[in-house]
């Protein structure tokens, strides 16, 4: 620990962030699950990589940064990949 109060502060922000993103792919999982349930209820395949797509470039489109270009889609991608795994019960 620092004595510091600008580190302290920041480092508090920080975590605090930290659980919002956690909240949000909590409430990601949730919906995504139901989203499964239901298409397979109609007989739909679960993963569309059309849509991956088009969700990828559109948070392109509404990336401002500081993120890049890659980060933003490498971390997207990542997420996706970790909401499908998840969803199936932990199945690669």
């Amino acid at each position: 620990m620092t004595d510091d109060p600008t580190i302290e502060r920041l480092r508090q922000e920080i975590s605090e962030v930290d659980r919002e993103l956690l909240l949000g792919v909590n409430a990601r999982l949730e919906l995504v699950a139901r989203l499964k349930a239901h298409k397979e209820s109609l007989g739909i395949s679960f993963v569309d990589r059309e849509r991956e797509r088009e969700l990828l470039d559109a948070l392109s489109r509404a990336n401002g940064g500081p993120l890049s270009e890659e980060g933003m889609r490498r971390f997207f991608s990542e997420l996706l990949e970790l909401t499908k795994r998840e969803v199936e019960g932990g199945k690669d």
